[in-house]
């Protein structure tokens, strides 16, 4: 059936782009309807609860296990790496190895909440280091657009802790909450590595742990009113938000914060103005229709299913003024390809990168108070920018409170080689638990990586989905930069572990699990953060990019690309405040536009 609704915008994907987008234009009094594929079970209180129990539940504590995918959208597994039979096709020779949500929320309903802007250098990667490409915008062009994402997602940090590597703000400017206090290990790390400092050729750099940017509730500043909690129904009705829902320390961020003081994209949604937002969820985005003649989008064809667990469907045809896709960077780029629109030079899907990384976890020689929230506070962002970006790739590390968790699979591998190996029980269990667990430390060291073309979203028509989509195929290698990277990240980390007196076992053989690759004879166990980008990026020469700095398509004047697949490079930031201030910028063009 093909419905012939007028709306000002059809936007595909309910995730961050897409709800701060229809937030910006239902606010202007333009109709939107939204395409989200998967269910919308988190719009509702007691639903989100619900995947809270799932996840108290399960047995694998994963980034997927509180939102498993509708039979009829598909997503990829953090399982799906061992046996290489998940949603991606993956053709190598490295796996990818990070993975998204496909539901009402997106990926930020799994999401740790970091922050960061790009730093300034970011965006000039070739101009100032001579690798990458530069962005058609810079640092100046989006520092507004960063303000209002921080207020957007409700960001808590402290100015003077983020100025570093050129990074400004406004001279009255101060994030919407405080910052969120470092915790006993982040303070215990800082006295012993503050001031510590780390030479690469002839340029030298002081470390400092210094707690990041969060979009987690902490205690606002003036005015500023945090939004807890959300309640929508499908009749378009909502409870009142319960206000503030303060960062509680729980210990589960990643993969859901059981108060959702964490941000998520379905607090934008609830405060789009419903009197335009028409939102459709289980809807499947399958094909962009165009019309040969001028390349303009006339409808987007989506397939409908009543039931998660099945596969039948209706299909039906979305129309709108303007299309915008905020599916995804994988998606984005797989539902371009499904409708034969490979953008200028075939580069649609093309430079797919993430941030490969690398854990570092030891023994402290004290007690720290391992397993205890957030997952994370603080970082050392220091070595993000640098001379040395010429040779070899900029990194970052998270600094965990969650133990061994990640790497072993703590505290469970502890208590069971306690118990199976060493024999232990009682007293003697018991000692032994309460000395190892308490002191537990954990990095992880997220590795810049620059585009290339032979990094790519591909379909191909043997592999479909339950639905007779395309599944992405992807094509993936770690090169020699962002193994150098690695190189003087492990170096760095290392180092920091011997100043504080942590007992390194980064490489004991655990977590063996992970994806390697080699380099200069050594092995490098990788996993991905999920930071996604590049599959659309933009730029200011219609040959050389997809998208223009307004983030539409150059071969389709009513098609928008939005996300951080719209990024020609990503540097060392978790892309979600960059990609949500891209959003807000795309979202002005959009009604000015609109409105004329």
């Amino acid at each position: 059936m093909t419905s012939d609704t007028p709306f000002d915008a059809v936007i595909v994907g309910a995730g961050v782009a897409g709800a701060l987008i229809a937030k910006q234009l239902t606010g202007a009094g333009l109709r939107v309807l939204l395409l989200e594929a998967g269910p919308g079970t988190s719009q509702s209180f007691n639903g989100y609860s619900r995947h809270l129990q799932q996840f108290y539940g399960a047995t694998s504590k994963s980034a997927e296990s509180p939102w498993p995918p509708a039979a009829a959208a598909p997503q990829p597994d953090s399982s799906d790496l061992r046996n290489n039979n998940g949603y991606f096709v993956q053709r190598g020779p490295d796996l990818y190895g990070s993975t998204y949500t496909r539901t009402w929320g997106g990926s930020t309903l799994h999401w740790l909440g970091v922050s960061l802007r790009m730093l300034p250098e970011d965006f000039r990667m070739h101009s100032r280091h001579g690798v990458g490409r530069d962005w058609p915008l810079g640092y100046n062009d989006l520092a507004p657009f960063y303000a209002r994402a921080e207020h957007e997602l409700g960001v808590s940090a402290d100015v003077a802790d983020q100025r570093y590597h050129g990074v400004s703000f406004a001279e009255d400017y101060d994030y919407p909450m405080q910052r969120v206090p470092l915790s006993y290990s982040d303070r215990v790390l800082g006295a012993a590595v503050d001031g510590m400092t780390v030479w690469f050729d002839h340029e030298s750099f002081d470390l400092k742990v210094r707690s990041y940017p969060a979009a987690r509730n902490s205690i606002p500043r003036g005015a500023y009113q945090p939004v807890g909690a959300v309640d929508l129904h499908d009749d378009g009705s909502s409870n009142p938000p319960l206000l503030g829902g303060r960062c509680q320390g729980n210990t589960s961020c990643t993969p859901i914060c059981p108060v959702q003081a964490k941000y998520n994209a379905g607090k934008s949604l609830a405060q789009a103005d419903r009197r335009y937002l028409t939102m459709l969820v289980q809807a499947v985005a399958s094909k962009i229709l165009v019309d040969p003649a001028n390349g303009g989008v006339q409808g987007i064809e989506y397939k409908r299913y009543q039931d998660p667990a099945s596969t039948r469907f209706t299909t039906a045809v979305a129309k709108g003024r303007v299309y915008i896709l905020t599916a995804h960077a994988v998606e984005n780029a797989r539902l371009m390809l499904a409708s034969g629109l490979t953008g200028p030079r075939g580069q649609v899907g093309q430079t797919l990168m993430d941030h490969p990384a690398l854990y570092a976890w030891g023994l402290a020689p004290l007690a720290i108070g391992a397993f205890r929230g957030p997952q994370s506070s603080a970082g050392i962002e220091d070595l993000r920018g640098g001379a040395f970006r010429a040779r070899h790739a900029a990194f970052r590390f998270d600094i965990g409170n969650d133990g061994w968790r990640s790497t072993t699979g703590a505290p469970d591998s502890t208590v069971s080689e306690a118990v199976m190996s060493q024999r232990l029980f009682g007293t003697a269990l018991r000692d032994q638990l309460a000395n190892l667990l308490s002191r537990q430390v954990r990095m992880s060291l997220a590795i810049e990586q620059l585009p290339d073309p032979a990094n790519a979203v591909t379909v191909d028509p043997q592999y479909l989905d339950a639905l007779g989509n395309p599944r992405p195929v992807i094509s993936y290698h770690i090169d020699d930069y962002t193994k150098a990277g690695m190189v003087a990240a492990s170096g760095v980390a290392r180092a920091l572990f011997r100043r504080a007196g942590v007992q390194d076992f980064s490489e004991s053989g655990n977590g063996s699990w992970f994806p390697s690759v080699y380099y200069q004879g050594r092995e490098f166990h990788y996993h991905g953060m999920g930071h996604f980008s590049g599959t659309h990026a933009m730029g200011d020469d219609p040959q050389q990019s997809v998208i223009d700095p307004d983030q539409r398509a150059w071969q389709h004047h009513n098609l928008f690309l939005a996300g951080s697949g719209s990024f020609p490079t990503m540097g060392t930031s978790n892309p979600t405040l960059t990609l949500a201030a891209l959003a807000l910028r795309t979202a002005d063009h959009l009604v000015a536009t609109l409105q004329q």
